[in-house]
């Protein structure tokens, strides 16, 4: 595809790759119905709390009946390992709407035997960001697909990751919501050295059991493992990129270069912070409760 192309072809210089990264992802964006629009007036005081910010819910109140109308356009921030891939599929398969995760791009490109798989894994493997140029070259390879698809709408997962990449998305559409998934440090790493997949089947598992005390006025937090089924059990591996070195490596590299991004949105009244109380079990509906959002099967559950 020719917006493929124009991403091979981006020249060294910053303000060049920026601009052809634009018209390619508006190629994209443009073919899909996506709302293009200017980036929103900075105010310095935004109001962040744990609801969705006014901009939000001036767009989007009432809600619609079916939230599979809405077609939202949501990005995903947090740390490596604190779920952000978890609660955007839950909210995709709740919305209607297509869950992008870069992280699972980069993995099956891993997987493949395309030119870049080589280069990937030893990026992966020393716990360093991949390069804008191939995230989004992976992602436009996504959104060519999605088109023929006919979707509408997405939840990014990973991208953007840095302001650069951030004015670049901003340049092309507008994000309606950015929720930024937040977790004590020692709960993350145990939760990511805890992580399993099943060889046979993809599932994801954890085996790690958290249960951190209240300290210093902050709240205790108790995550419950997640075992795999019988069928599973003696087919588990971890992730090469699962050890403690590279997952410090990942949130030091997270803090200097990607939570810059947290004050970029909050300056334009996008960003809901939420704090994930525990496990899934006790974060989906307090998450649904900040969106504002209702998941039946929740209801039915409490109800029985």
């Amino acid at each position: 595809m020719a917006a493929a192309a124009a991403l091979l072809r981006m020249s060294k210089s910053s303000s060049a790759q920026s601009t052809a990264v634009s018209r390619a992802f508006t190629s994209f964006v443009s073919s899909r119905n996506f709302s293009a629009s200017s980036s929103s007036a900075y105010n310095p005081e935004p109001e962040i709390a744990r609801s969705p910010p006014s901009s939000f819910l001036s767009r989007n109140s009432p809600l619609p009946q079916d939230p599979k109308d809405r077609n939202v356009q949501w990005v995903f921030l947090g740390c490596p390992g604190v779920g952000k891939g978890t609660y955007a599929s839950r909210l995709s398969n709740l919305l209607g709407v297509p869950h992008i995760a870069t992280g699972d791009l980069v993995r099956e490109e891993l997987n493949s035997t395309g030119p870049l798989a080589s280069q990937l894994k030893e990026i992966v493997n020393q716990g360093k960001l991949v390069s804008d140029e191939i995230i989004i070259n992976l992602l436009s390879k996504r959104l060519e697909a999605g088109e023929a698809k006919g979707e509408s709408g997405f939840i990014l997962d990973g991208f953007p990751r840095t302001i650069r990449q951030a004015e670049i998305l901003e340049g092309v559409t507008e994000i309606d919501l950015v929720v930024n998934l937040q977790l004590r440090e020692e709960a993350l790493l145990a939760k990511c050295l805890g992580r399993r997949i099943c060889s046979q089947c993809g599932g994801n598992y954890n085996i790690a059991c958290i249960d951190i005390k209240a300290d210093n006025g902050g709240p205790g937090i108790y995550m419950a493992p997640l075992p795999p089924p019988p069928q599973c059990a003696d087919k588990l591996i971890q992730r090469a990129d699962d050890t403690e070195e590279v997952v410090k490596a990942r949130l030091e590299i997270y803090n200097e270069m990607s939570r810059p991004l947290e004050e970029f949105y909050r300056s334009r009244g996008k960003l809901l912070e939420f704090s994930l109380p525990g496990g899934i079990p006790e974060s989906w509906p307090k998450l649904l409760e900040a969106l504002n959002l209702e998941d039946h099967e929740v209801k039915r559950s409490a109800a029985a």
